[in-house]
């Protein structure tokens, strides 16, 4: 019964030594998510600007990301892209033919 006890704290002991230590492990997933950032085009910096956004964090500091451009959208191009169609019944029930 001693051999048991003994033989299951030695596992123990072995099996808890062996695996990474925690500081190691936050600083190999902080790492990680610097290496994140900068696949994404990001940058690691102590805030983001307006124009960016919060892609994750690299340790404590935020990854900023640039959004996307977007042009906007002025009233002229949304008038001339669509057209007033006036739908009755006849005209329904030939689409549907």
């Amino acid at each position: 019964a001693a051999m048991k006890i003994i033989h299951i704290i030695s596992i123990f002991v072995f099996s808890v030594s062996c695996g990474p230590s925690v500081p190691q492990k936050k600083t190999r997933e902080a790492a990680e998510r610097k290496r994140e950032c900068y696949l994404v085009r990001g940058a690691c910096k102590s805030e983001c600007n307006t124009w960016e956004y919060i892609f994750n964090y690299c340790d404590t500091e935020p990854c900023c990301v640039v959004r996307e451009y977007q042009k906007p959208i002025t009233r002229a191009m949304l008038s001339t892209t669509h057209t007033n169609v006036n739908y009755t019944a006849d005209t329904l029930k030939n689409s549907m033919l």
